[in-house]
């Protein structure tokens, strides 16, 4: 749906995807988006032209230059920030370690960090052991066991003058929580600690604004919005200035480029950008800038995948075998189930036999499902919708899901 409340036309956009030709229902986007036709073109034309590494006077360095400014600049447009503060790298794990041992340094002993139970371990594990490498004291803030939700006024309890840095994610990969990202930078913000915010769920739901979101460090993953293995960390680029990476002494001081290490994936770079433009162009009725033609786009995605989430919640819920975990009030149209008498694997065998790709396990939630006390019967199992599935497909779920009374 647009503005105007018009449904996105599946149809024509599940054409952009050779993928969809498999015959299966792809419910494992939060583990992995499928790529659209344009960004498989943008990454094969970019390997089909001479590519040199930048910093020559040559047209092919010249072409990865463009490549690295393209990616930049997309990213900026998908989150409301600035190319010069966008940092690329293979992914968000590996840009979350590496800030990590960045800011790392500037800590002391004695220093505190403030990390959730919600959050995907990889916004979890880097900072904690940091942490305990620099002599810190680690704090964690906990969900709503039945609720599913973060709630951000134990924050207060939690921060102090000593508290340096603030993990927080944007939305659960697991339980689709959206917790009040503002509310929380703004306690953090008071003590002066800095935050870190993984926006790698939430990005393909609905557009983000960096600057309202009041994170100082945005993490994001292109193959979670139909891009390719890259990652981006976006910041202020008056920040990064203030921060010294390791990096090799030949290579760029430059700010976002001294952030970046060894040769950089320049075609998959082609696909980022690709990928941001397959999103800006989903609603047919979007103009204007790349940024507000996404700001078209993703409304209209926010209320289609609503849609959909809402028929497949709401059935599930009524299921006496099934099991839903948590009921955020906000959340991303992503869920996690057990169904009685069934292990994880068991049931997304049995789903897979029935056309189904549905992830099980932990899905590197390990502190939430630790804390949701699922974890000793393997986890649980996870659906999600993206904008190129169907209502018949979310039907075909709750069919398959009810047979296994």
């Amino acid at each position: 749906m647009g503005p105007g409340g018009a449904l996105l036309d599946v149809a024509r956009v599940r054409g952009l995807f050779p993928g969809l030709s498999d015959g299966f229902v792809h419910a494992d986007g939060p583990a992995g988006s499928l790529v659209p036709e344009s960004v498989l073109r943008a990454v094969s034309q970019a390997m089909r032209v001479p590519i040199a590494n930048r910093g020559g006077v040559f047209p092919s360095s010249a072409r990865a230059e463009q490549l690295v400014a393209g990616a930049r600049s997309a990213v900026a447009d998908l989150v409301g920030g600035t190319p010069k503060g966008v940092v690329l790298g293979p992914n968000m794990t590996t840009l979350t370690y590496s800030m990590a041992r960045t800011l790392a340094k500037t800590w002391r002993p004695g220093d505190e960090i403030v990390v959730s139970r919600l959050d995907h371990d990889a916004n979890i594990r880097p900072w904690v052991q940091l942490a305990e490498e620099a002599g810190l004291l680690v704090k964690w803030a906990e969900v709503d066991i039945e609720s599913g939700e973060l709630p951000e006024w134990q924050y207060d309890e939690l921060l102090t003058d000593r508290t340096r840095l603030v993990a927080v994610t944007m939305a659960s990969n697991a339980i689709g929580t959206r917790p009040d990202v503002r509310a929380i930078a703004d306690r953090a913000h008071a003590v002066g600690a800095l935050v870190y915010v993984d926006g790698v769920h939430a990005a393909p739901h609905g557009l983000i604004d960096f600057t309202a979101t009041g994170a100082d460090f945005l993490a994001l993953s292109a193959y979670k919005w139909c891009g390719p293995h890259v990652g981006a960390l976006v910041a202020d680029p008056a920040l990064l200035e203030t921060l010294s990476p390791d990096k090799l002494v030949p290579a760029s001081d430059r700010v976002p480029d001294r952030f970046e290490t060894g040769t950089a994936t320049f075609e998959l770079y082609a696909g980022v950008a690709a990928a941001v433009d397959h999103l800006a162009a989903l609603a047919p009725d979007a103009t204007g800038t790349r940024r507000e033609r996404l700001q078209t786009s993703m409304s209209a995605v926010v209320r289609y995948e609503g849609l959909l989430f809402d028929r497949l919640d709401r059935a599930l819920r009524s299921m006496r075998h099934v099991q839903v975990l948590g009921s955020p009030l906000y959340r991303t149209p992503t869920l996690s189930f057990t169904v009685s008498r069934m292990t994880p694997r068991a049931v997304a065998r049995e789903l897979s036999r029935r056309t189904i790709c549905a992830w099980d396990g932990d899905y590197y939630a390990r502190e939430l499902f630790d804390a949701l006390g699922v974890n000793e019967q393997g986890g649980a199992v996870r659906l999600g919708i993206l904008h190129y599935n169907t209502m018949e497909e979310v039907d075909h779920m709750v069919e398959s899901i009810a047979a296994l009374a």
